[in-house]
C-alpha cells in the first residue's frame, strides 16, 4: 500500500511512520523516501530490512521523476508468502510509489523570499507604491514613528525589489 504525505520538517517523517506502523501493525516493511527545499535539499530513503537498495531508492527515484518536494511517500508491504527477488521488490516498490503519487493531489507553490523593512513613517507612499507596483505580499505591519514590515515577495523578484528599496536610501531592506 502507497501513502503520501505533505512534510515541512525532517521531524514529521517519524510521525508518519508511526502511525503508519499502527495502522498496519501486522506488516513487515514500511519503506520510504522523502525530499525537503529547493536550493539546498535534504532527503533520506529507507529500505526498512529490504536489500539494498530494493525499496527506499525506487520509491525516491519516483519523487525525483516528478520533481517534488517537501513530500514523503511510504509504501507498506505485508508478506505475502512469495519471495519476489531483489528485481521484483525493487518493481514492487517503484510501480506502488508510481501510483500512490499519481492519484494524490499534487499541490504548486511559489518559492518566495521574506524581507524586513524599516524606515520612517513619512516614506510611507514612496513605499507603499513599491509595494504595489512589485505586487508585494505584506506579512505584518508596524505603523509608528519608525515603522517596520515583513514583506513576502517570489524569489525570482527579490533582487528588483531589494534595488528599489536600497535607492530610497532611507529605507533599510534585509533578507529573513
Amino acid at each position: 500500500m502507497g501513502y503520501v504525505f505533505p512534510i515541512q520538517r525532517e521531524e514529521q517523517v517519524k510521525e508518519f511512520i508511526e502511525g503508519l506502523k499502527k495502522e498496519h501493525h501486522k506488516a513487515r516493511h514500511w519503506c520510504y523516501a522523502w525530499q525537503l527545499g529547493v536550493d539546498s535539499v535534504q532527503f533520506r530513503v529507507n529500505d526498512d530490512g529490504e536489500p539494498n537498495n530494493s525499496a527506499g531508492q525506487p520509491i525516491y527515484g519516483q519523487i525525483l521523476s516528478k520533481e517534488l518536494t517537501n513530500i514523503l511517500v511510504v509504501v507498506v508491504r505485508y508478506f505475502g508468502g512469495t519471495k519476489l527477488g531483489v528485481g521484483g521488490l525493487v518493481n514492487a516498490y517503484k510501480t506502488t510509489a508510481q501510483l500512490a503519487l499519481e492519484s494524490s493531489q499534487i499541490i504548486t507553490r511559489t518559492i518566495d523570499t521574506d524581507f524586513k523593512l524599516f524606515f520612517e513613517y513619512p516614506l510611507m507612499n514612496k513605499v507603499m507604491r513599491i509595494i504595489k507596483e512589485k505586487n508585494v505580499t505584506i506579512i505584518s505591519q508596524k505603523m509608528e514613528v519608525n515603522c517596520e514590515f515583513l514583506i513576502s515577495i517570489r524569489k525570482k523578484e527579490a533582487l528588483k525589489l531589494k534595488t528599489a528599496f536600497e535607492e530610497l536610501r532611507q529605507v533599510k531592506i534585509v533578507e529573513i
